[in-house]
Order: C-alpha cells, then sequence, then structure tokens
C-alpha cells in the first residue's frame, strides 16, 4: 500500500474510534451538563490548539511540507487556541464568554476545513512524510477537534432543556409510596 493510501485512509478511520468513544462517553455527559459547562469543557481542550505551531518548526516538520498549507494551518491553530483561551478567561462576563466560545468554534472549524482543501488542492497524501512528528495531528487530533466543534454549534443551536431538580421527583415519589 502506497504512503499516500495509508495517510487518506487514516485520516478516514481517525474519525471512527473518537465517535465510538464520543458517543458513549462524551456525548452523554456533554448532555447532562448546563450550556456553560459543555462549552467551558469544549473550550479546554482546544485552548491547546496553538500545539499546531509545530508545523512551522523546521526539523519537527520536513522542509518539503507545502508551507502554504503548514502556515494556514499553524496559524489558525494558534487563532483558534487563543480565542479558546479568551473564552475561559471570559466566563464570568456570559456575554463575551459566549461570544468567545462562537469565535473559537467558527474560527477553529474554518481552520480546518481551509486545510482539508489545502490538502486535497496540494495533495498531501504524497507529502505525507514530510509531517514528520506533526503526522498524529491530523490523524489523531483533528477527528477529535472537528466532532467537537460541530457539538459545541449543535450545543449553542439547540433550545435548552429546562432544569429538572430529581429532588422535586424523589420527594414527590416517597409522598406518594407512603399513601395508602
Amino acid at each position: 500500500m502506497s504512503t499516500a493510501t495509508i495517510f487518506q485512509l487514516q485520516l478516514v478511520l481517525g474519525y471512527v474510534p473518537w465517535l465510538l468513544l464520543f458517543g458513549a462517553y462524551v456525548w452523554p455527559r456533554l448532555q447532562s451538563m448546563k450550556p456553560i459547562d459543555a462549552q467551558r469543557a469544549i473550550a479546554i481542550l482546544h485552548s491547546f490548539r496553538f500545539f499546531g505551531l509545530v508545523f512551522l518548526v523546521p526539523g519537527v516538520v520536513g522542509s518539503a511540507l507545502p508551507s502554504r498549507f503548514a502556515a494556514f494551518c499553524a496559524y489558525g491553530d494558534l487563532a483558534t487556541g487563543v480565542l479558546a483561551m479568551l473564552a475561559l478567561l471570559a466566563i464570568r462576563r456570559r456575554a463575551a464568554f459566549w461570544s468567545f466560545v462562537v469565535a473559537f468554534n467558527a474560527a477553529g472549524m474554518i481552520d480546518i476545513l481551509v486545510d482539508y482543501y489545502h490538502g486535497v488542492e496540494l495533495g498531501l497524501a504524497k507529502f505525507a512524510g514530510q509531517l514528520g512528528a506533526a503526522y498524529a495531528i491530523p490523524i489523531l487530533y483533528v477527528p477529535l477537534l472537528m466532532i467537537t466543534h460541530g457539538t459545541a454549534f449543535y450545543l449553542l443551536l439547540r433550545r435548552p432543556r429546562p432544569q429538572v431538580d430529581e429532588r422535586h421527583f424523589a420527594s414527590k415519589s416517597a409522598t406518594a409510596a407512603l399513601r395508602p
């Protein structure tokens, strides 16, 4: 199998375990959280996107890696990470927090989509070996980032469910059980 085919296969398969893990463990937890707490958890993950600057470090990536891909990828990740950090720092100012949540998710999703576009346009699969130590980023990290951006937008757009006080139902059930 060619390196390009392996890279493309790994790009696609990188989504499968994350979706399985997400569906079984992360999604149920995010749904049970208050909206601000769910978005905060997603912002924490994305605050590490400064790591994408590694695409600009000689020796970590090969010199033949297309600079058009590397630069956009690196700076898009940096912008997304900084916006996520600003969201976390603005948590006490709700309007600012929500603005930064929308901003980092929009910037991050656009960054990844444009990176995919550049990857196809530039034939990144044939340069897969030039990714060097950064090879794991598009294979392992990017699928999780894309899934969480989609989740963040879904959570932003869905209607909030009314908060249910479980104690209210527990006391009513106990009272009802005592009645003849």
